[in-house]
């Protein structure tokens, strides 16, 4: 008797191009891997207090549609521009999303947005998309969810998360601690704040790990560790925005002897999944920077073109610059909340001074 044992629930394997192939063919200018290059000292000068600015990470919820996020994108340069003296401003350009229980997985997995699950074209268009928005001199922020698609694009993003759902994974925390940009670990959604704090310590240290290579070999990786991590607060049974609970954070962190930021995501449980909640947390958090408080190195806010969601309906044609995922703030929200965040800053430095 034979004994099938391997395989048994797997119904096909479709072959993957390797990360170097599909580097080559949509290979970045130099103009697009200065911004990521400049995009990532910027973040890491933050991180080490040799810059006051405030990291803000602003876009959509996820990238379904590429010309929407182009013109995000163009929005998005000029204002950064004019407010490069107070915020560093990262779009965010999310291609992977965390379903509970099922759903859309995002731009890479479903690019199609049929359940056709084309990859291979889902990793091309979402490299030639961030080759695109550097380009135009925007660098890139994104959530890192698959454990191999940072070999195909994370030469084009200038700061990485890691999610709330997989900040406690060791997995994530190796990656982390070899990824060439600056990491923040969101705390868990219960709130706990510790797997975050855990987190960055595990991505601070080296590790020996199995991935597969830029030629699309199996490997021992072996990394340098990664200290440019920290912790982003995104609520959990109860917001974490407010000053008493980044005191509580930021003294967690001295104890253990980590430096104490933290960046703060106005969206998610911190706005109560509600989108337009985002002002209200945003404008919470701009009287603590302009108060002068120096730990809050950054912020996150979920915005589109157009404010709201819609569900991924068959047969059924989308709005055009509206989230599919979670609902976002709109452009026209999205502008004087920037604007607001710069003048905190400015409050801030005339405190400090």
């Amino acid at each position: 008797m034979t004994y099938r044992t391997d395989d048994t629930r797997i119904e096909q394997a479709d072959v993957l191009l390797a990360p170097m192939q599909l580097m080559r063919e949509i290979k970045a200018s130099d103009t697009a891997l200065k911004t990521a290059f400049e995009g990532r000292r910027a973040i890491h000068d933050v991180l080490r207090e040799a810059s006051d600015r405030l990291v803000v990470v602003v876009g959509p919820c996820s990238i379904h549609d590429h010309d929407a996020a182009i013109e995000y994108a163009r929005r998005l340069k000029p204002l950064a521009d004019e407010l490069a003296h107070d915020i560093i401003i990262i779009m965010r350009v999310y291609f992977e999303k965390p379903r509970t229980p099922v759903g859309w997985k995002g731009f890479i997995n479903d690019p199609q947005l049929n359940e056709s699950f084309d990859m291979n074209t889902g990793l091309h268009l979402a490299r030639k998309l961030l080759c695109e928005i550097n380009e135009l001199g925007v660098p890139c922020a994104t959530e890192f969810l698959d454990l191999i698609t940072p070999q195909y694009i994370a030469d084009l993003v200038a700061w990485g998360a890691i999610g709330a759902r997989t900040t406690e994974s060791q997995s994530h925390r190796q990656l982390a601690s070899g990824l060439s940009c600056p990491v923040g670990f969101k705390n868990g959604t219960d709130g706990n704040i510790r797997i975050a704090v855990d987190a960055i310590k595990a991505a601070h240290a080296g590790h020996h790990f199995i991935s597969i290579t830029k030629s699309g070999h199996a490997a021992v990786f072996k990394t340098a560790g990664n200290e440019d991590t920290h912790v982003i607060l995104r609520g959990g049974k109860h917001p974490n925005y407010d000053a008493a609970s980044v005191e509580a954070v930021c003294q967690d962190l001295a104890r253990l002897g980590l430096d104490p930021q933290v960046m703060i995501d106005l969206s998610h449980a911190n706005s109560s999944k509600k989108f337009e909640r985002q002002i209200e947390v945003g404008h919470a958090v701009m009287a603590q920077i302009a108060g002068g408080d120096p730990r809050i190195l950054g912020v996150m806010i979920e915005s589109h073109l157009n404010p709201g969601r819609q569900d991924l309906i068959p047969g059924q044609a989308l709005a055009y610059g509206v989230s599919i995922t979670d609902a976002c703030l709109g452009w026209e929200a999205t502008e004087p909340l920037l604007r607001g965040f710069a003048e905190a800053v400015r409050a801030r430095r005339t405190k400090q001074s």
